[in-house]
C-alpha cells in the first residue's frame, strides 16, 4: 500500500516543509569564492546551474540573509568549484565559515579570486548580470576559464552528503 502524497501551498505552510521538499532533489556541491578587501571569501552552495553554452554562462544564487551576501554581490569575478567526493570536509567548512581556506590547497587567479585545487570542475567567471530572486539574488557569470579533473562529484540530498554507488 502506498502512502498518500502530501500536498500543500508553500506560501501558506511552514517554510520548513517547502525546504524539505526541495531537499529531495539531489544536487551537486559547490564552493563559490571571491576576493574581498579583507581577503579571500568562500561559501558552500548548491544553487548552481549551467545557463548557456554560447556564450558560456553559469548562474548561482546567494541568499540575501547570508552575512557573506554583500561581498558576493559586489564581486566582479568569482569561481565556482564543483567538489569531488573526497572534499566533504571543505564543503562543511565553507558552509560554516567563509574563511575555511586552511582546509584546501588553493591559489589566486590573475583577477585575485581564490581557486581551490583538486575539484572535479572549476569555472572562473566574470559577473555579467544579477536579478532579483525573492530571498536570493541570481548572479550570472560569463565563464572565462575552466579546469577539470577525473573523479566523482560530491552530492547532497535531504541534508546529507554522498556519492555515486557503482554502476555506469
Amino acid at each position: 500500500m502506498s502512502e498518500t502524497p502530501q500536498s500543500f501551498d508553500p506560501a501558506e505552510t511552514d517554510p520548513r516543509a517547502f525546504r524539505d521538499a526541495l531537499g529531495r532533489f539531489v544536487t551537486g556541491v559547490t564552493v563559490i569564492t571571491c576576493a574581498t578587501q579583507d581577503g579571500p571569501l568562500g561559501i558552500a552552495a548548491n544553487s548552481f546551474a549551467s545557463l548557456s553554452l554560447d556564450p558560456p554562462l553559469v548562474l548561482w544564487s546567494p541568499a540575501k540573509s547570508s552575512g557573506r551576501y554583500p561581498f558576493f554581490v559586489a564581486a566582479q569575478h568569482f569561481a565556482i568549484h564543483i567538489l569531488s567526493s573526497e572534499q566533504e570536509a571543505i564543503c562543511r567548512g565553507f558552509a560554516r565559515s567563509g574563511d575555511s581556506f586552511d582546509l584546501a590547497e588553493w591559489q589566486r587567479s590573475p583577477e585575485g579570486v581564490p581557486l581551490i585545487e583538486d575539484c572535479v570542475a572549476r569555472f572562473e567567471c566574470e559577473k555579467v548580470a544579477e536579478h532579483d530572486g525573492g530571498d536570493h539574488t541570481i548572479l550570472i557569470g560569463k565563464v572565462h576559464r575552466v579546469a577539470t579533473l577525473p573523479g566523482d562529484p560530491l552530492i547532497f540530498c535531504g541534508g546529507r552528503y554522498g556519492g555515486f554507488a557503482g554502476g555506469s
